[in-house]
């Protein structure tokens, strides 16, 4: 009993887990410490303030320490050792945050508390300066009637605001500032709004910084996508406007709309105007556009900037845009990488044309005269006297790569003049600060110079949307950006129409991601929204401007981000690739780089994969995984001088991140930031346990990063190649595509839930490969189904031909890929390697799932959990491998096989099992000198004679040993719904093997399980022998009767027999029971009727083949009959109604049938005539004794003969008047009549 109470996590030594070490942010050589007072109590979760820190320990306790001015106590103001939140004692806390000075708690059930400093609304509670003790915040939904309370699932605190994520994945916000989202001027906001801007979408995550927030949300499906509108929504300008003239076309998105620009309230009523004066050319700068920008922007609330009306050339605007897209900063003092004067610029340019020049001597080719360019306007700056057109070009994309954005077309010569490049890297003397020799200023100092100058290039650049709003698939799309974002560019209407015209691809790639995968795990499709203030460009959006709402920072778009931290003027966005990108302040070397301009995201430098990410208040955390899979730690940011340094020129800090030394502490799982320090929850790896979870995360991470190159290297250019091939081919390889698409895609969300799981608690249990172990099964199985198909149809050797040239190319990039080493394997080979290597992923599950294991007592349930399921993908990759060399056989089969009747028996599912040319096989009563090759496979049996050959489905195939006393010696009874023969086989041996194989693959047929993972209760038990009764479909190809029909139901030795259904070509159709072959039992039949464009129906009985019994026969023409049949004829009782509404059949008969015709007694009546006949018929006609009555009153009794009244008979009239007597033909009446 005890053994069962004992949870899973104390067995694995919870003891040794969440052990909390704190460092003093400033300082990378300084030794950890750890937390003063507290015990070895596991800690789940920590979060930082300035001066202080809160703590959530196992069992949802909540800790705080540090400089607690909010507490009522003096002692408790600064407590020596960490305290208990009393007030959160029994509410089970699943999540903490921490603002700079208030902190908030989310318990199970989704209330939030808080606590702290109160100045401006930050905890919701109204008029009080401090929240002394964690009180809980009513967050109710105004839209629902009644009122409901809204569930929380998670917190963030800014300095001044506070943010909540619901359970319906909206977020809510109350405290003071534009960094709330909320339409309102009024502050503080202390009741929790709803920010409207992103209600409808799905938010996963929410992170604050000092005054800025950020949501992590998910993309709106493919068919919710809008298109993207020509005009502006508010201001109803062109988003994008292309002037076409004679010999250039100038495109620009430079669109300034109000929406979510602080405003002052006397202002607010303002909009911005763009004026955009036609280009027009000089004589000093042949073919250069000058662009004459008129900007009325009225200046922030926050910023308080003053700009007046700017006209600039085109020189001097470009720069200025190229300077917001950056937020770049020429002070030397910044530490940037410059060109402080105008002879620097002169030796890199000069540099690049001798390095152009010696590429092109190297080459052979001819160097490219040089052109003279223009003299800048700009004192103290001149042009260097020649260059050539690479120069140009390299200096274009020098220029695109320091604004972060990837040039999207090939520039032509003279596209961009040097002039405006050289602007980008100069200095201009004028501005204060900018001149070599200021580092003297200091960094408060520095950093005001900056702010203010990034400001007004940003009200320059009239941009309050992002910059970077490329809009373009990364490598998908022929229409591509023709100008750097922002830019008015010169660009030929040649190369324009170029570019417009879209390149149709032979493959294209389909959605990566699958709807099942986005239920159960992180979704990748992810947008970064962000908003409040940007002075430092932390927003994103190429520009410095706060936004009130969300906005969405598209040149995130597609970089699968999983993660968002805030720092006080920065932010960290993690990817699924474990990279990540910063923007924001980087005085002090926080984003992890150099670069600058910082106001779009840049990637970081960091020299590991990132899985954990933390953002302080001027410095950043990068968790990282390294080689033997224990966590490293880079530190980027401010570092503090230590006890006799002198302080550095720079005082920035390292730009690019430093490794601390922590390999000693243990695993660390979490990291959290504040602003003068930050602590590490660190796992001891006992038994290891840890070690194998972070091994597990750590080779996913890894493979998931091996799959994209593969995905953006490999396979992407392939598809790009035209003539790939056949359609049957490129279908196949579209399938390959898109199956490898989502396998990475899931790979890739698995690597993020374990860096999410790392985070929590660790149960095994809860380890996404065994809960949702049936996803990644079938993943496998599907992409290593379409790749084997690919593999037997010679898709490798097709694909080769088109792509020689690529291939050749990128042999190298092959190997390292896939893992080869023999640099003598042909490349056709590597590339069947590397369309298979993922499935090398199914060994490493089962390795790690095993060593899980070992870490559990054989008696507990996690270990038989973890056993299982290490089994089921070890038994997965070892029937995958199986397939693959199924498919190898088949493919070398195929080779060898006449080409004809490879082209009619070759399908990419079908497999080679075995053929008769290596095992000696004939048909029995074969001609002397016939030739049968008889070829198994596992859908069919195929008997080839000379050129022609015969298909047997093996779901309609029996097959039975023959004894000796029948006269055939290892002889083998084949049965087919058509045919029947006897193979004979050489030896007794041979003759077990092909019935083992054949009843094998008729078993595998009939299952449907020959590509399905042997996995699930009892699908790896084969069978003996298949069922004689059986479900399956067949066309008829020879019985006269059945000759092309279809039939779909169950079968007993080679004959229908059951329930099933018949469908002829013609339309004709029969579903119902079967015996023997026949329909026999009760079915239903349907014939159509051409003429009539209707169909008759037939519901009833049937016997060996035909209609016999009782039915309903429903005709074209619209009569029914309800009765008896014979032989497929009408014979005994039943009844005929005419008319096609039963309700107003204008005849009716009712009486006895023979062969299809009235005969014996039966009633018609003949409600159109209204009349009524009641007697004998014969041969459908009225025959013998009958009565006959009117609607007028007559009645007649007598005899008929064909129809008539003839012989003795009695008439009685209307009047009452009776006549009896002889009737005639021609109705002569002869006898006596009476009253």
């Amino acid at each position: 009993m005890d053994s069962k109470k004992r949870s899973s996590t104390e067995t694995e030594g919870s003891k040794e887990r969440g052990l909390v070490h704190v460092w003093k942010a400033g300082s990378c050589s300084a030794a950890p410490e750890r937390l003063p007072g507290w015990g070895e109590r596991t800690v789940l979760q920590a979060a930082l303030g300035v001066k202080h820190g809160v703590l959530l320990t196992e069992g949802g306790t909540v800790y705080s320490f540090g400089t607690l001015p909010w507490r009522n106590e003096p002692a408790e103001i600064c407590p020596s050792s960490p305290i208990l939140e009393n007030a959160l004692v029994g509410q089970c806390v699943v999540t903490v945050a921490a603002g700079s000075f208030h902190n908030g708690a989310v318990t199970e059930s989704g209330v939030v508390y808080m606590w702290g400093e109160n100045s401006a609304g930050q905890c919701a509670v109204a008029s009080q300066q401090y929240v002394p003790e964690p009180s809980p915040v009513s967050i109710s939904d105004s839209d629902t009637s009644p009122l409901l309370a809204v569930r929380i699932l998670q917190l963030a605190c800014g300095e001044e605001h506070t943010l909540a994520l619901s359970i319906s994945r909206e977020i809510w916000a109350w405290g003071t500032g534009c960094q709330l989202g909320l339409i309102t001027t009024t502050f503080p906001v202390t009741k929790p709004q709803k920010v409207e801007h992103l209600a409808g979408r799905i938010v996963l995550q929410v992170a604050c910084g000092a005054f800025h927030s950020l949501a992590l949300v998910q993309c709106l499906p493919s068919q919710d996508l809008k298109p993207v509108p020509e005009r502006c929504n508010q201001c109803s300008q062109l988003l994008i406007t292309m002037t076409d003239k004679e010999d250039h076309v100038i495109i620009s998105d430079s669109h300034c709309c109000p929406l979510g620009v602080t405003l002052s309230e006397s202002q607010a009523e303002n909009q911005a105007s763009t004026a955009i004066s036609p280009p027009t050319e000089t004589p000093h700068s042949q073919g250069e556009v000058f662009e004459n920008t008129l900007v009325e922007n009225h200046p922030p609330a926050a910023a308080q900037l003053n700009v007046e009306n700017v006209q600039t050339t085109s020189g001097d605007a470009i720069s200025s845009q190229l300077d917001i897209v950056g937020t770049t900063d020429m002070s030397s003092a910044r530490n940037i990488p410059s060109y402080p004067d105008t002879q620097a610029v002169n030796e890199y340019v000069q540099k690049l044309s001798d390095d152009s020049k010696r590429e092109n001597s190297e080459n052979g080719e001819e160097p490219v005269p040089s052109q003279p360019l223009v003299e800048e306007t700009i004192p103290n700056l001149h042009s260097p006297p020649t260059t050539s057109n690479s120069v140009l070009n390299s200096l274009v994309v020098s220029c695109a790569s320091a604004v972060g954005v990837r040039v999207a077309a090939t520039y032509e010569a003279g596209a961009l003049s040097l002039k405006k490049v050289m602007n980008f890297y100069s200095i201009a003397p004028c501005e204060p600060g900018a001149q070599a020799g200021s580092s003297a200023v200091g960094p408060e100092g520095l950093k005001d110079s900056r702010e203010e100058q990034v400001k007004q290039e940003s009200m320059q650049g009239k941009k309050s949307s992002s910059l970077v709003d490329i809009r373009e698939e990364e490598s998908e799309g022929g229409s591509r950006r023709l100008s750097l974002p922002g830019l008015l560019s010169q660009v030929s209407p040649r190369l324009l129409r170029k570019a417009a015209r879209v390149k149709t691809r032979t493959v294209v790639l389909t959605p990566t991601y699958s709807g099942e995968a986005d239920a159960l795990l992180p979704s990748l499709r992810t947008e970064v929204w962000t908003w409040g203030k940007g002075k430092e460009g932390q927003l994103g959006h190429g520009d410095v401007l706060p936004r009130l709402q969300p906005l969405c920072v598209k040149c995130l778009d597609g970089k699968e981000v999983i993660h968002l931290e805030a720092g006080g003027c920065h932010s960290l966005a993690l990817t699924a690739k474990s990279q990540v990108y910063s923007w924001g302040s980087n005085t002090f070397g926080q984003l992890g780089h150099c670069d600058f301009p910082t106001t779009v995201p840049r990637l970081a430098k960091v020299n590991s994969g990132v899985w954990s990410i933390a953002a302080g208040q001027d410095y950043s955390l990068f968790l990282v995984d390294t080689e033997d899979f224990q966590p490293g730690l880079y530190y980027s940011g401010r570092q503090d001088p230590t006890e006799g340094d002198s302080l550095p020129e720079n005082h920035s800090g390292p730009k690019t991140p430093v490794l601390l030394s922590c390999s000693k502490l243990g695993y660390i799982s979490r990291v959290t930031a504040g602003k003068d320090s930050y602590l590490a929850l660190v796992d001891k790896n006992i038994m290891g346990y840890i070690a194998s979870l972070h091994e597990l995360a750590t080779t996913e991470r890894r493979f998931y990063s091996k799959l994209s190159d593969i995905k953006s290297q490999i396979l992407r250019p392939l598809l790009s190649l035209d003539n790939l091939g056949t359609t049957s081919t490129v279908q196949l390889l579209q399938e390959v595509a898109s199956r490898f698409s989502k396998l990475c895609y899931l790979i890739g969300q698995h690597g993020a839930s374990l860096s999410s799981f790392l985070h929590g608690i660790k149960e095994a249990r809860s380890l996404a490969i065994l809960k949702h172990a049936s996803l990644f099964l079938d993943s496998y199985t599907e992409y290593c189904t379409s790749t084997t198909n690919f593999l037997v149809m010679g898709g490798f050797q097709l694909l080769a031909k088109p792509a020689i040239d690529f291939l050749n190319k990128s042999q190298e990039l092959l190997q390292d890929l896939s893992e080869v080493t023999d640099e003598n394997t042909q490349l056709i080979e590597i590339l069947n390697t590397l369309f298979f290597l993922p499935t090398r992923r199914l060994h490493n599950y089962a390795e790690v799932l095993l060593k899980l294991a070992t870490c559990f007592e054989v008696t507990s349930p996690e270990y038989q959990k973890l056993q299982d399921s290490s089994s089921c993908y070890e038994s997965l990759a070892l029937h995958l491998g199986r397939k693959r060399k199924e498919a190898e056989y088949t493919l070398g089969f195929w080779k060898t096989f006449p080409g004809k009747m490879t082209d009619s028996l070759r399908r990419p599912e079908r497999r080679l099992l075995c053929e008769s040319s290596n095992r000696a096989l004939s048909l029995q009563h074969a001609g002397r000198f016939s030739v049968n090759w008889f070829i198994l496979f596992n859908d069919a049996l195929v008997h080839a004679q000379f050129s022609t050959h015969h298909v047997f489905p093996l779901a309609t195939l029996w097959a039975e040993p023959l004894s000796e006393e029948a006269g055939a010696v290892n002889g083998l009874k084949i049965t087919t719904p058509e045919e029947q023969f006897t193979l004979i086989s050489s030896t007794p041996q041979e003759k077990t093997k092909w019935l083992r194989a054949i009843s094998q693959a008729v078993d595998q047929a009939l299952r449907g399980t020959s590509d399905l993972p042997p996995y699930g209760s009892g699908s790896s038990i084969q069978r003996q022998e298949p069922p004689i009764s059986r479900s399956a479909k067949y066309t008829f190809y020879k019985d006269s009767r059945l000759k092309d029909a279809t039939y779909d139901g169950r079968w007993f030795s080679g004959k229908p027999h059951g329930r099933g259904v018949l469908k002829w070509p013609d339309g004709k159709r029969y579903s119902g029971m079967f015996r023997n072959g026949l329909e026999d039992g009760y079915g239903e039949y349907r014939i159509p009727n051409r003429a009539l464009n209707k169909e008759d129906h037939y519901a009833g009985h049937w016997k060996e083949g035909r209609m016999c019994g009782q039915g309903v026969y429903s005709y074209a023409s619209g009569e029914v009959f309800e009765g008896c049949f014979q032989d497929n004829m009408r014979h005994g009782h039943g009844l005929l109604r005419s008319g096609k509404l039963t309700s107003s059949s204008p005849s009716m008969f009712i009486g006895q049938w023979v062969m299809d015709k009235k005969a014996g007694y039966g009633v018609f009546d003949d409600i159109t005539r209204g009349e009524k006949y009641m007697g004998m018929w014969q041969d459908d006609v009225c025959q013998g004794n009958g009565v006959v009555v009117t609607q007028f009153g007559l009645y007649y009794e007598g005899n008929f003969h064909l129809n008539k009244m003839m012989g003795n008979g009695v008439l009685l009239s209307e009047d009452d008047t009776i006549y009896e007597g002889e009737f005639s033909d021609d109705w002569t009446l002869s006898g006596k009549v009476g009253n």
